[in-house]
């Protein structure tokens, strides 16, 4: 099976009501409890806000890190799963769950397949 990256993006700033976040803890736990059960389950978590990423790059021979996110947007990576699934329609399905579970947009995307030697 192959294996995709499904990236819950939410939105910067406020965080949701007490009430909200609690509908969407179940949601997710009950996805996640979901996507084992359906042995699609590899790795998930949650991530702390944009405003405390560090960036590392390359600026010629140099490496240079500083801090906040990578690029200044309204919506950045908060959470993430990486889940193992027949096809793209399949990976798909299972993004439209996590949708609904997060209240957010969910990016889905296949990861590179290894090389055999």
């Amino acid at each position: 099976m192959k294996q995709y990256l499904l990236s819950v993006y939410h939105p910067e700033g406020g965080i949701p009501e007490p009430a909200v976040m609690e509908k969407i803890a179940a949601d997710v736990d009950a996805l996640n409890t979901e996507l084992q059960q359906a042995d699609a389950w590899v790795f998930a978590g949650g991530l702390y806000p944009s405003s405390t990423a560090t960036v590392v790059r390359m600026e010629g021979d140099d490496v240079l890190i500083t801090d906040g996110p990578f690029v200044e947007g309204k919506e950045h990576v908060g959470g993430f799963w990486v889940i193992k699934a027949a096809d793209l329609d399949a990976a798909l399905d299972w993004g439209k769950k996590a949708t609904r579970a997060c209240a957010a947009a969910v990016e889905v995307r296949p990861l590179q397949e290894e090389v055999e030697d």
